[in-house]
């Protein structure tokens, strides 16, 4: 398997970094093509492998960037795309119209469990932490008997708003008789999802290339003693962890980049969540112990690291959800 991106996903990487560290707009973003590098060209992109989704996701993970582009495109176009939805999916990879894609409902622990309910193309239910559903034109949502399209200001439809811990914002959305149209069995959500992981841990290993460098130029300056805690031995060989952890993360996350589209797909998926959401939290841990006082600091930079790394573990599926599914693919 080739551990290297193409000219071109390298120039794209390149090019959405300096912008990101001028303008982290969506609107940005989107002019900028990154959208439509999540899609495929049947789909009105220019992109969509596995690839694609590592270099964009990775490079959002370094800047600490909050974008719909998971959301929105990865899953909410990804759906759309499958479903035959061409139109509305590239609407979507231009930041046209926005998507969210509520498949969680209260009471859940990643158990895939459904009881939203549609009768005459009218749902019942709830969803929770719905990513973007408040400024969503198009909710994509699970029901019973399939994936339903509705309308973000469709009669009956109720989102109540929060933060997330990692600057996003989502919702709790309740359907009282809402207008739905059909569009696609619950399968079409297999492939999505799948890239979505994908995503989440191409943002972590971003996230947490960010940490590592952030925490070696704090080492190299930050002294005691007369000299830089850098040079403490003991120091060395927790960083030197630290970095060898992070190599792991970043060689799962390409072989699950290389394995999105084959049979065992859902075996690399799991595989490779479990072990970035565990890796994830320690990364988060050992920076803020090797930083001291100044990791618990709000205003500086690790903070928000810290805290973009401990949602990634539990988005999708916490470290210990995927591991058990790990071990029930392996030995099916």
């Amino acid at each position: 398997m080739q551990f290297t991106f193409t000219e071109e996903q390298t120039m794209l990487g390149d090019s959405l970094l300096r912008t990101l560290a001028r303008d982290k707009t969506p609107a940005a973003l989107m002019d900028l093509g990154a959208g439509a590098a999540l899609l495929s060209e049947a789909d009105g992109g220019f992109g969509g492998t596995g690839a694609d989704i590592l270099m964009v996701f990775r490079t959002l993970g370094r800047a600490l960037a909050v974008s719909p582009l998971l959301d929105s495109v990865v899953l909410g176009a990804g759906v759309l795309a499958l479903a035959g939805e061409g139109d509305l999916a590239e609407q979507a990879s231009v930041g046209a119209i926005q998507v969210a894609v509520a498949l969680d409902e209260p009471g859940q622990r990643y158990d895939g469990t459904v009881g939203t309910v549609a009768r005459g193309g009218l749902l019942t239910g709830e969803k929770t932490m719905v990513s973007g559903a408040d400024t969503a034109t198009h909710l994509i949502v699970s029901a019973t008997d399939g994936v339903y399209l509705v309308d973000g200001a469709a009669q009956g439809l109720t989102v109540t708003s929060y933060r997330l811990m990692d600057g996003g914002r989502a919702g709790e959305v309740r359907l009282a008789d809402t207008p739905a149209r059909r569009i696609g069995d619950l399968t079409l959500l297999a492939r999505p999802t799948a890239a979505a992981i994908l995503a989440v841990c191409a943002d972590a290993l971003g996230a947490m290339e960010a940490a590592a460098e952030l925490t070696t130029d704090y080492l190299k300056t930050r002294k005691q003693f007369g000299r830089p805690i850098g040079s403490f031995q003991a120091l060395q060989h927790r960083m030197a962890d630290l970095v060898t952890e992070i190599e792991q993360a970043r060689s799962a996350v390409w072989n699950l980049a290389g394995h999105l589209d084959d049979e065992d797909r859902d075996r690399h998926v799991a595989a490779t969540k479990s072990l970035v959401g565990k890796i994830a939290r320690r990364v988060a841990e050992e920076t803020v112990q090797l930083h001291g006082g100044i990791g618990m600091t709000e205003e500086y930079e690790l903070a928000s690291i810290v805290r973009r790394l401990l949602a990634a573990d539990t988005r999708f599926g916490d470290s210990d959800h995927h591991l058990e599914r790990f071990m029930a693919l392996s030995a099916a």
